[in-house]
């Protein structure tokens, strides 16, 4: 999860076309990373003009490249911190979950971790092999509605200059930025928030290149922690965005969070959040069992889980912000059977984790659920929720 950090004098990267080549991050095959500025916790990046960054020199914008599916696909799910083998999943039968589809952490760890300088580096929590599977599936769930809002309220601020600023926490590797930025019209700077480099790397180089109305749209690399998000660092900005980030956040980052849009007067669209219900076709009676399982799993240790989006529209509500909350389910079927898998994998694993009693009946559970989806007969409904939060404008706060 991410947070913004100050920046000195971070590189922005003018979103560009033409061929681009993409190298490895430092430390993702075992090399030692580069030194960097622990206290900023910035992971600029490479530009055309020469100017460098830290990111270990693993983005070089200039150089020319394969698209951000080449550089993802070069890089194996043991890049990131080997094979998955969760603690207390079901057998080998759930093993090899890509990092991020399911419990991939120590039992008790957060999700969420600060970067203070002097702490060691960690494993990655999510692969880009999983964010890059599942990008199409949150492409075509995301309330695209919800827009229409965002765009009133941006013509309704005549008074603003120059690029719309657009922060996205926990960006991962940019997906939100590659669906969003080409539906709004206009230039726009993106400042792209993770705690994880390589992650920050791929969100670099595969950034949007133009707004939807050809516009250009650039983009900076921040690397910190979202319980560190104040008003302050979203001075100037003109929306905050993150997708699949609330349901991994406490009830006190998300007051944080809300504390820190409404006093910067920015929008908030966060979109995909777990809602806590999923139907699959055909029914097991297995079903209800291990969705409750998974729901527990995902409130362990304070998160909000599927709680999240209530919390939060309560949060934005109290500070004076207009709150609308939208579905935007995944909608799986034999098209998305790749997808299909690691997440079935991810959602029981996640079950046996918190109820270790259900090993014997889910392995048979999984065993029949992965044998139907490659067989093509297999569909599922997962929920999520979007929100978008408006806070007063400035005529009706004066």
């Amino acid at each position: 999860m991410t947070a913004p950090q100050t920046t000195n004098g971070m590189t922005s990267i003018p979103a560009r076309t033409g061929p681009r080549q993409a190298r490895p991050a430092p430390g993702a095959h075992g090399e030692p990373e580069p030194a960097r500025g622990a206290e900023d916790g910035e992971a600029p990046v490479r530009g055309a003009e020469g100017a460098t960054g830290d990111l270990g020199g693993a983005v070089d914008l200039a150089a020319g490249s394969a698209d951000l599916g080449g550089a993802v696909g070069a890089a194996g799910a043991g890049d990131l911190g080997g094979g998955v083998d969760a603690a207390g999943s079901a057998g080998d039968s759930v093993g090899g979950v890509v990092a991020g589809a399911g419990p991939v952490r120590p039992s008790g760890e957060r999700t969420t971790v600060r970067l203070r300088a002097g702490e060691p580096e960690e494993p990655a929590r999510y692969a880009p092999e999983w964010l890059r599977l599942r990008e199409e599936a949150d492409a075509a769930a995301r309330a695209e509605e919800l827009l229409d809002a965002l765009r009133i309220r941006s013509a309704d601020q005549p008074g603003r200059t120059g690029a719309l600023t657009v922060h996205d926490l926990g960006c991962g590797t940019g997906s939100m930025g590659r669906w969003l930025a080409p539906r709004l019209a206009g230039a726009q700077h993106w400042v792209l928030h993770d705690r994880d480099p390589y992650l920050l790397h791929f969100a670099a180089v595969g950034s949007p290149r133009s707004a939807a109305d050809g516009s250009g749209v650039t983009v900076e690399t921040r690397r910190g922690d979202v319980a560190r998000l104040t008003p302050d660092a979203l001075s100037g900005a003109s929306l905050v965005t993150a997708s699949a980030l609330l349901d991994v956040l406490t009830r006190e980052e998300v007051v944080a969070l809300a504390d820190a849009c409404v006093g910067a007067g920015c929008p908030a669209l966060l979109t995909l959040s777990v809602a806590g219900h999923v139907e699959l076709t055909p029914a097991d009676p297995l079903d209800a069992e291990i969705a409750e399982a998974f729901n527990a799993h995902q409130r362990r240790g304070g998160l909000l889980g599927p709680d999240a989006v209530t919390a939060a529209s309560e949060a934005f509500a109290a500070r004076g912000a207009a709150v609308r909350v939208r579905p935007s389910p995944w909608r799986l079927g034999p098209e998305e059977s790749a997808l299909t898998e690691q997440w079935l994998r991810g959602w029981v694993g996640a079950a046996v984790e918190q109820r270790p009693e259900l090993r014997g009946r889910a392995e048979r559970y999984l065993r029949d659920r992965l044998a139907a989806c490659a067989a093509g007969e297999l569909r599922v409904v997962v929920q999520h929720s979007d929100l978008l939060a408006l806070p007063p404008s400035t005529d009706e706060t004066s």
